[in-house]
């Protein structure tokens, strides 16, 4: 879903931000300041297993986001079945199956920092929906049954349930689209402009930058640490151990593999055991995206004069609040951050389907990127 992005490196930069209090989704002005950067750099343009238990604790999360399936019908120790949670572990890590709805409840009700996407028969979202709609983790229900026109008719007034499925593909399909946009939703921002939580992540991506280490070594323990955890597919594992070295880091950053995500929560909540795992990726992504930055800004081609980037996401009603409240003021995004020339793409593809979700305001960034003063700051962006 990416088209003309913006890629910038740099960390906690600031803007100011001009509130247009419009219906939603709403557009957000950011001006003279370039935009958004990284609490480790960069600005740009088994709770899961495999059995049913009668209690199940959630165990810690590598993604913003945990997939449950709710079928009463559900048998894992067939090889079908099996093939179908290894196919959803490429698309969400962790992965918990439930054949009871209160057994499932109480497992959402544990869940804390992280959305839910469920899959669940008719028969029982019929029972389940009412029970946890209003819940803030919970993103989005995907219905999959026998019999659409049956359940369609309850399902279609609840607004968390996306839709109604007779086969798994479109499952497939709107999971990968919700996960992007719920990665998006979930990026670290601070509306409190040059605080003590800003210091503090701007010293730690300072120190974390500096870190001369092997990398070679450090790829391996990450990827020796995504294997003890039992949940990550071993090919998406094996992938990035073989083949680290033979794509651009801006490859693996965009690339459909749980790189991003990890990076993207580990960000958010600064889990700092976490962000030194990875810090070999944030150095190494950081350092290209500088490294083009100096070689598209020696091409004539590149504009010199201020442009305009979007960006497209939900925020959740809370933060909408604080945002209001820094008209005038300075906000900072805690992480790397991607951005479009493309007004439509971002508005259509995320402002506007966060805009139909009862807990988020859909959001549209406007950020004024001015070439010379990124010289200056030395805030790397590439295009």
């Amino acid at each position: 879903m990416n088209q003309n992005k913006l890629t910038t490196a740099a960390n906690n930069s600031l803007s100011p931000s001009t509130i247009n209090r419009s219906k939603k989704p709403l557009s957000i002005s950011t001006t003279d300041v370039v935009t958004a950067s990284s609490g480790s750099p960069a600005i740009t343009a088994k709770a899961t297993s495999a059995k049913t238990v009668r209690f199940q604790h959630v165990r810690k999360a590598l993604q913003n986001f945990r997939l449950v399936w709710l079928d009463s019908n559900l048998d894992e120790s067939k090889d079908e079945y099996k093939k179908i949670i290894q196919y959803l572990r490429h698309i969400v890590i962790s992965v918990t199956i439930f054949t009871d709805v209160h057994q499932c409840i109480d497992f959402l009700n544990q869940i804390n920092d992280e959305k839910v996407f469920i899959i669940v028969s008719g028969s029982l979202g019929r029972d389940l929906m009412p029970e946890i709609n209003g819940l803030p983790q919970l993103y989005s229900t995907y219905i999959f049954c026998g019999n659409p026109s049956v359940h369609e008719r309850w399902s279609k007034t609840i607004s968390k349930v996306k839709g109604v499925y007779t086969r798994l593909e479109p499952i497939y399909t709107a999971l990968r689209i919700d996960c992007e946009r719920c990665d998006q939703t979930l990026i670290s921002m601070s509306f409190h402009g040059i605080d003590d939580f800003f210091m503090y992540t701007q010293l730690f991506k300072e120190v974390l930058l500096k870190i001369d280490d092997n990398d070679v070594k450090s790829i391996q323990e990450f990827v020796d640490y995504c294997r003890v955890q039992g949940e990550i597919p071993e090919d998406q594992i094996a992938k990035i151990e073989r083949e680290y070295r033979l794509h651009t880091y801006l490859w693996w950053y965009t690339a459909p593999n749980f790189i991003y995500s990890i990076l993207n929560r580990a960000l958010r909540l600064l889990d700092v055991d976490m962000i030194l795992k990875i810090g070999f990726f944030i150095r190494d992504l950081h350092r290209y995206i500088e490294q083009l930055h100096r070689e598209q800004q020696s091409m004539t081609t590149i504009p010199t004069i201020p442009f305009q980037v979007f960006r497209g996401q939900g925020l959740s009603i809370q933060g909408f609040e604080k945002l209001t409240k820094t008209e005038g003021g300075l906000m900072s995004f805690n992480n790397f951050l991607s951005t479009s020339r493309n007004r439509h793409f971002q508005l259509s593809n995320f402002a506007r389907p966060a805009a139909s979700e009862p807990d988020l305001v859909g959001v549209l960034f406007i950020m004024t990127i001015d070439p010379k003063l990124c010289t200056t700051l030395s805030i790397p962006f590439v295009n």
